[in-house]
């Protein structure tokens, strides 16, 4: 679900989000398997700085690490490498396009 500032049925206050930002995110949902992650840029000015977190992300199999690896580090920047760690079959660390880091892991059967 993704509603913008400018399609929302119930504008906000002026004071609340400054002019020019009618199409910044009022809302979004995305789901994610069972969890759904909500966001929104709306009251966000200048350009955003991703910094500090990572986020994870766990997969069944190599295969699907690999790919969603080079997906992900389409147009970003990989920091490590997809490889075996004493953790993971495949382990690996990545910017996207975004500037948002991303660890990539295949499930253990712990």
């Amino acid at each position: 679900m993704l509603l913008r500032y400018k399609d929302s049925p119930d504008p906000p206050p002026p004071d609340r989000v400054p002019p020019g930002s009618e199409d910044k995110v009022m809302h979004s949902s995305l789901r994610i398997g069972d969890s759904v992650v909500m966001a929104s840029d709306g009251c966000c000015q200048g350009k955003p700085s991703f910094q500090g977190f990572s986020l994870s992300l766990t997969v069944p199999n190599e295969a699907e690490a690999d790919r969603r690896f080079a997906a992900l580090a389409d147009g970003g920047q990989v920091q490590m490498p997809l490889m075996k760690t004493f953790f993971s079959p495949r382990f690996g660390m990545v910017a996207d396009r975004f500037g948002v880091s991303w660890m990539v892991m295949v499930e253990t059967g712990s």
